[in-house]
């Protein structure tokens, strides 16, 4: 049975607008303005255990991927073209992305010690990271030769490793733990060619298989090897999964809605979901929290619905509530039952991207990036 959750409200305390300074206070959280790159927008996507922050910014002319430390911005610059974005960063300060080259084509980039090295592709003309860990292992999607489809990647000391398909034309890796196990999707031999998630560890890629149909997506793995991700059942229906150790769980959906997906995974085995009522325009999000069987809400303030975007360690949720999708958007953080509101820089939205086990939380208040600190 799922519990209602009392709701902590804080007041911000407004100062004046200073970039780089708290500029709104709670009884238990500030909010700090990271600033820009010199244009008028930006925003954090990840941040690690030492506090380090990388996203990306508008520099006025194009989009470049930055660091953020002790109150400096860094431009991390490109492989010679236009942009890059940065997508993640280990607890060794190294930022994993993607970057546009001389010839404009976009090229996965490792960022270390302030130099960013291009990291290739598979043969073909294009790659992108999408994760680090702190071997400093990256797992992307690249083109092959042909270049007519992309294959998952796992780039080590300069050589960039092809980790093929369940047995189809097309797989990306998305996440990698710190003993080098890779998850991801891609699709199966013919004649179905459909979608299956899977685990790649030390040379062998397995299909974890699916719910009962013939789709499936891995997107997290937890340092015990324990993966999420979402399948569709026999039914055709939806569902956030946990797969371990050969046994994939339905995690269900919250009571009333439809369908539900697989966001994250600590490594106490608590997994993280959203639900909905439906795939129309008139769909109601909700968001909650698997472990060992039980499945527990984020009661969101009425009238107001929730979805989590990331958990760390110690069972934090991050999220953001809103009235409708995209309209009056507030970060919030959950705790142990309880939910609180973020404050923000200023106007009423805010977007989280990530948590640490610091409890900090980074992301976009109105156009700016900012970091959350309890």
């Amino acid at each position: 049975m799922i519990r209602r959750m009392a709701l902590v409200t804080i007041v911000a305390l407004v100062s004046a607008y200073l970039p780089g300074s708290v500029h709104a206070r709670s009884a238990t959280w500030t909010v700090v303005d990271l600033g820009t790159l010199g244009g008028d927008w930006s925003e954090a996507v990840d941040i690690n255990n030492r506090g380090q922050v990388v996203g990306d910014s508008w520099t006025g002319s194009a989009t470049h991927a930055f660091l953020w430390q002790d109150g400096v911005m860094t431009d991390l610059g490109t492989l010679g073209g236009a942009s890059s974005e940065a997508v993640a960063i280990n607890d060794r300060g190294q930022v994993v992305g993607r970057a546009n080259t001389a010839s404009g084509q976009p090229h996965a980039f490792l960022w270390d010690d302030g130099l960013m090295i291009d990291l290739g592709t598979l043969g073909g003309t294009e790659s992108t990271a999408a994760d680090i860990n702190e071997r400093g292992q990256v797992v992307g999607l690249a083109d092959p030769a042909t270049g007519i489809n992309y294959h998952a990647f796992m780039w080590q000391d300069g050589v960039m490793i092809d980790l093929g398909t369940p047995g189809g034309t097309v797989s990306a890796a998305r996440d990698i733990n710190d003993r080098g196990q890779i998850v991801g999707w891609g699709t199966n031999a013919a004649p179905t060619g459909n979608g299956h998630p899977f685990l790649w560890q030390d040379g062998v890629m397995t299909d974890l298989g699916t719910l009962g149909s013939d789709f499936g997506d891995a997107g997290a793995i937890n340092k015990h090897g324990v993966v999420v991700g979402t399948s569709w059942t026999a039914a055709n229906e939806q569902r956030a999964f946990v797969w371990r150790d050969g046994v994939m769980t339905n995690l269900g959906v919250l009571p009333g809605d439809e369908l539900s997906i697989g966001i994250g995974i600590n490594d106490r085995g608590e997994a993280l979901g959203t639900s909905d009522t439906s795939v129309g325009p008139n769909h109601s999000f909700g968001s909650f929290v698997w472990s060992d069987g039980v499945i527990t809400e984020l009661q969101a303030p009425a009238g107001r619905q929730a979805y989590a975007v990331g958990i760390n360690n110690r069972g934090m949720v991050t999220g953001q509530t809103f009235v409708r999708l995209g309209v009056d958007t507030r970060p919030f953080v959950w705790e142990d039952g309880v939910m609180t509101e973020l404050p923000m820089v200023y106007g009423s939205y805010g977007w989280p991207r990530d948590i640490n086990d610091r409890n900090q939380v980074v992301g976009r208040s109105w156009w700016h990036a900012v970091l959350w600190t309890r």
